[in-house]
């Protein structure tokens, strides 16, 4: 069995990793290869290219690494077709992976997105060219699967991996001791984003906020995991530069132990706002994007739905404050993240709709999605093997 891969961030290197672990308990002997980050490597996939290569987020972001990604990608393509594998999986990384899919499939390559696009929040009528790219689309909401069928493409709810690997209630004492924070002390996780990207456009917002906090509230410990050393770089130097007051500790990773043990969480809009959730932490989410793709999404109506926070879309309404593009500036993002510390109330209310999204999402999303892929590979092998005449 020979399974490839495309996994390009952070939080898809580690929906990747647990994949593959779960396709080699179903599959052993399986060679999976491909673009894969430190996770998705270390789980056994052999890493053609770094995810970090595709890292790169926003319209015209995009337009800008376009020529090196459309090479990386007819490279792939190549690779991919020569190993021939059984089947090819795009883990989230939507343009880049869809694209790919639909050439390979052209090929005969069996084809499936894990992690579906938004496209229910951006172009709906999408939906069918992707059922011409991919043979099935692997869901991490609940709510996907049904928009989906009203365009004839085969999806599925598996859950969400994360939610089967964060406990139903972390605990905060334990977190704080291995990263040596005072118990009694209130804990600010900032949480700049993933994609060098993200950092640039947010990190003096955020500590910007971070030093109004750190005023407001004497004694308040910031902490900030960080995915790569050079992410670390880029923010300790904002924060250097504009938050000396708030001292913010900067961390290598450990972002999971980071938000249990946090008290509030400050944090760029993806993957780490359900993190966050799913350790019951209350947050304030930030999105901020380059000037002309934020004006091309205002202003030709591409965003179809009012939130774009994680919780916020699972729960259908506003569990926590979000603030896209000018309103993610330091002031209201300090001001939101006041609220929390000063409403204990609401912030046991939300912990409760966090337990509830939690027992939603815990799906056994990994384990479900290899055993749907299975399904898939033992259809398409029993249409391609003829059958003997009596």
């Amino acid at each position: 069995m020979r399974i490839a891969l495309v996994a390009g961030e952070a939080s898809g290197d580690a929906l990747g990793a647990a994949l593959i672990e779960a396709l080699k308990r179903r599959f052993p002997g399986a060679e999976f290869a491909g673009v894969a980050g430190p996770r998705m490597t270390a789980a056994g996939c052999k890493a053609w290219f770094h995810s970090e290569e595709l890292a790169v987020m926003g319209i015209t972001e995009v337009l800008r690494h376009l020529p090196r990604l459309l090479r990386l990608r007819t490279a792939l393509q190549s690779r991919i077709l020569d190993w021939r594998p059984d089947v090819f999986i795009g883990v989230d990384f939507k343009e880049f992976n869809l694209g790919l899919a639909r050439r390979l499939k052209r090929q005969g390559v069996r084809t499936v997105q894990y992690v579906s696009p938004q496209v229910w929040a951006w172009r709906p009528g999408r939906a069918r060219t992707i059922g011409e790219a991919v043979d099935l689309i692997l869901c991490l909401f609940p709510f996907e699967p049904d928009f989906y069928r009203e365009y004839g493409v085969r999806a599925t709810f598996v859950g969400h991996p994360l939610a089967d690997q964060i406990p139903l209630e972390v605990d905060r004492i334990a977190a704080r001791v291995q990263l040596g924070l005072d118990q009694s002390a209130r804990v600010l996780a900032v949480l700049p984003g993933s994609r060098r990207g993200e950092v640039e456009l947010l990190a003096e917002v955020f500590a910007g906020a971070a030093e109004l906090l750190a005023g407001r509230y004497p004694g308040l410990c910031c902490i900030a995991p960080m995915v790569t050393p050079d992410l670390r770089d880029l923010f300790a130097g904002h924060c250097a530069r504009v938050a000396p007051r708030a001292q913010i500790k900067m961390l290598d990773g450990n972002a999971r132990l980071a938000l249990a043990a946090a008290d509030v969480v400050l944090v760029a809009s993806g993957t780490a706002t359900l993190e966050a959730a799913l350790s019951k932490r209350p947050m304030v989410v930030a999105y901020r994007l380059g000037a002309i793709t934020a004006f091309l999404l205002r202003n030709l109506g591409l965003v179809k739905v009012r939130h774009f926070s994680q919780p916020n879309l699972l729960a259908g309404k506003e569990l926590v404050p979000e603030f896209f593009q000018g309103a993610a500036n330091p002031r209201n993002l300090a001001d939101a993240v006041a609220g929390w510390f000063e409403q204990p109330a609401r912030m046991d209310e939300v912990k409760r709709e966090f337990l509830r999204i939690h027992e939603t999402l815990r799906h056994g999303g990994a384990e479900r999605a290899s055993a749907e892929i299975a399904e898939l590979l033992t259809a398409w092998t029993a249409q391609a093997t003829p059958v003997d005449s009596p």
